[in-house]
């Protein structure tokens, strides 16, 4: 891309001064109507080093409301953030509906660093790639304006700017290393960048190249694409996009109505296997911390199924340093304001840790689908991207298990009526949960394709028969159990 790109012809002085003027406040003018439209706006800024991004950007932003916008400079990760996913550090400063966010480097900077500092292989490599136009494209459909800019400059005129830095005592530290590296290796790194712009310019998330030999004419190009692109996506606005087919391999899931619930357990030997299997699991919560394998557990199902008990007696057995449970509610606003995954993102494990979370991201496709919070378009599209959120997971090495808890109607009705009939336990009892019984049918629909369409083979849903709480428990544990020890077995 590089190579075939052709450079606009930069005005004269008083032409570029004029334009640049009208530019900054037409940007100006754009964060309010982005504000209003609550449209998501992300900036990713690449480039070479010494390019030229920080102060075109630091120049850029001194007409807009320092409210409503966030800049992050994103080098190397840190020890923290290399605990995570990949994507992780980046999903979790994306913008709130109506803000901008400016990246100063992004996921191009850190992945073809390592692939020409051959940290990761070229099958690492392509994979992240993968994982790269996934993320974008996935903003893009749910509602983010995602602009791209590669500040280019030649080889001499990166060596001259990087030598003027190191002249001054107050701008050396800008320059590292890899800047040096880069120069000295221009026209390698040149391939990859070429390659990597080819591969993931989308015309959902394209590239744009900036001139960056004059930083005021780098500052008067930049300025100007984001305006077009902000008017271009203020008028796409709410607009559907199109249902992916999914592409991974699925584990064939009985209906809701298929699965017996007539399994007991007595209490002699509940009270023996559940001993049993929790210091198994207790010592396998050690092995995977020793080699660092993270874990995903996911609980849903029917109110009153006894998911809370599942889950007190799965974490009794692990060490409360290494795992967190993460009960979730209806979204908090500034939660309700970006992708509806972010609030998962942001609550992942280190490696060599467990979260458990008790609901999940399927709301979107079950309570979020049932009582309107989102479109038809939006829960549609959330199959395939639940799909590829947990292959990103399983990618970075989790193990990802999830739970479905059943019960049958007259199960629930009884429990509903304990609770509501027990002092000390009322408080489980709500009138959402009363009407959410009234649409058990129309759950029950929503649970059997949630089923069939994201029981992968890399994250297949275990379901729990809970009529008898004992049972689902020893269930749980020894599905959890299972995996682990299939899992720390395949990292021999």
């Amino acid at each position: 891309m590089i190579k075939e790109w052709v450079k606009s012809k930069k005005p004269d002085e008083e032409q570029l001064n004029q334009r640049l003027e009208e530019a900054r406040l037409q940007l100006a003018k754009r964060q309010q109507m982005i504000k209003e439209k609550k449209l998501p706006v992300l900036v990713v800024m690449d480039g070479w080093g010494a390019a030229g991004k920080g102060s075109v950007l630091g120049r850029m932003i001194k007409n807009l409301d320092p409210r409503f916008f966030k800049t992050f400079t994103l080098t190397k990760a840190s020890e923290e953030e290399k605990r995570r996913p990949f994507l992780y550090r980046y999903v979790s400063k994306i913008p709130e509906a109506g803000k901008f966010v400016f990246f100063d480097g992004s996921w191009m900077d850190e992945v073809t660093r390592q692939y020409l500092k051959e940290v990761i292989s070229k099958e690492e490599y392509e994979k992240r790639l993968e994982s790269i136009r996934r993320f974008e494209r996935q903003l893009h459909d749910n509602g983010y304006l995602v602009v791209k800019f590669f500040f280019q400059i030649g080889q001499e005129e990166q060596k001259q700017r990087l030598k003027l830095l190191k002249k001054d005592k107050n701008t050396d530290w800008r320059v590292d290393k890899w800047d040096e590296w880069q120069n000295k290796h221009y026209d390698r790194c040149m391939e990859i960048y070429d390659k990597y712009l080819d591969a993931t310019n989308q015309f959902i998330a394209p590239w744009y190249f900036v001139d960056s030999k004059n930083r005021k004419w780098a500052e008067l190009q930049m300025t100007e694409l984001l305006i077009q692109s902000i008017d271009i996506a203020l008028q796409n606005v709410g607009s559907p996009v199109p249902i992916l087919q999914n592409t991974f391999p699925l584990v064939k899931m009985p209906l809701l109505s298929e699965v017996s619930l007539d399994q007991t357990v007595a209490d002699e030997e509940y009270r023996q296997e559940l001993d049993k299997l929790q210091k198994r699991l207790s010592q396998l919560h050690n092995e995977l911390y020793h080699k660092k394998i993270p874990v995903i557990i996911a609980y849903e199902g029917w109110d009153a199924a006894g998911k809370g008990g599942n889950i007190k007696r799965l974490a009794a057995a692990l060490d409360p340093r290494g795992y967190e449970v993460h009960p979730i509610a209806s979204p908090e606003p500034h939660e309700k304001s970006r992708h509806y995954l972010w609030r998962f993102w942001t609550r992942l494990p280190k490696d060599g840790h467990i979260a458990i979370f008790d609901r999940t991201w399927y709301g979107r496709v079950m309570v979020e689908r049932l009582e309107g919070f989102c479109s038809e378009n939006d829960w549609q599209r959330a199959y395939t991207e639940i799909n590829e959120f947990e292959k990103e997971l399983y990618d970075w090495g989790a193990v990802i298990i999830k739970f479905w808890v059943q019960i049958d109607k007259d199960t629930q009705l009884a429990r509903f009526t304990d609770r509501q009939n027990t002092p000390e336990k009322q408080w489980k009892i709500t009138d959402e949960d009363w009407r959410n019984r009234e649409k058990w049918d129309q759950y029950e629909v929503a649970v059997n394709e949630m089923l069939q369409k994201t029981s992968t083979e890399f994250a297949p849903w275990y379901i729990l028969e809970s009529n008898d709480k004992h049972y689902a428990r020893l269930k749980a544990l020894r599905t959890v159990v299972d995996a682990l020890e299939k899992r720390l077995h395949q990292k021999k």
